[in-house]
């Protein structure tokens, strides 16, 4: 169910030019959660960075680029994303197939040490709460004291008008930077359905679908719903690194003395 690296590149520079949509100050966005791996990881040889829902590599690459000494691992569900990201970003990571948020997700990862950081970038908005707690504990089992989980998603404000104030901005901001991308994300699968090379993957990917049908999650849950969240299962710091519009990037550190200490809380 290989594709090749033609059409690989195609459609992973087509997804990027689309991600534009949705993601305010995408590239800012993403070199901010790499000025957190990079403090966090200073002075260490190898560091070990995981990337949840992957998809087809554009964080993974971009840390790649700016971390060449650094050990990355890509994680998600979505076949096709998988295979464009192993063929077109091959030497940025070692991609995983699993259901982040399943009992037992980690054990694909194949993990032989402590990570220094785990990211996410617009991925974690999709798993459920359970699945999201169940996440977050797993990733606080994983990280060594004093690591890092960052997370770039969107991070509504609980409150009505403060939502609708913070969508405006983050609209407004689109509209100085560049206007919306010509292609959207329907639009980009759609044409992706027309493409023979890919029709194996799309297959698979609809069977995974029909699969995991009703697992949604919560694209409204808040920065404050998170860090709870990210308390409850170990994180001893949690806090916003940057934000504009809905678009943030979201900080929870395991503590140096972690060592011996059970989560907090069911």
């Amino acid at each position: 169910m290989g594709v090749s690296m033609a059409t690989a590149r195609m459609w992973v520079e087509r997804w990027e030019r689309q991600q534009q949509r949705y993601a305010v100050d995408r590239e800012e966005r993403f070199t901010v959660i790499a000025d957190v791996v990079e403090h966090i990881t200073t002075g260490r040889d190898r560091p070990l960075l995981l990337d949840l829902g992957c998809g087809p590599g554009s964080l993974a690459a971009r840390l790649a680029a700016r971390f060449a000494h650094a050990e990355i691992v890509a994680a998600d569900m979505d076949p096709l994303l998988l295979e464009l990201g192993r063929t077109h970003h091959a030497d940025a990571a070692r991609y995983v197939d699993t259901v982040i948020g399943e009992e037992g997700w980690t054990d694909a990862l194949a993990l032989r040490r402590p990570l220094d950081a785990a990211v996410s970038s617009t991925a974690l908005h999709y798993l459920p709460e359970q699945d999201l707690l169940r996440t977050y504990r797993s990733l606080a089992s994983l990280i060594r004291p004093g690591g890092v989980l960052v997370n770039g998603d969107h991070f509504p404000p609980g409150a009505a008008p403060c939502s609708a104030l913070t969508a405006h901005v983050g609209r407004r901001r689109s509209e100085r930077t560049g206007g919306p991308a010509e292609e959207d994300w329907r639009s980009w699968w759609d044409a992706a359905a027309r493409d023979p090379e890919l029709a194996d993957l799309l297959d698979e990917r609809g069977r995974r679908q029909a699969a995991h049908a009703g697992s949604g999650g919560d694209e409204e849950m808040t920065v404050c719903r998170h860090t709870e969240l990210l308390r409850r299962a170990g994180f001893a710091h949690v806090a916003p690194v940057w934000q504009y519009g809905d678009s943030a990037v979201l900080v929870a550190v395991m503590d140096d003395a972690r060592e011996g200490r059970a989560p907090a809380g069911p």
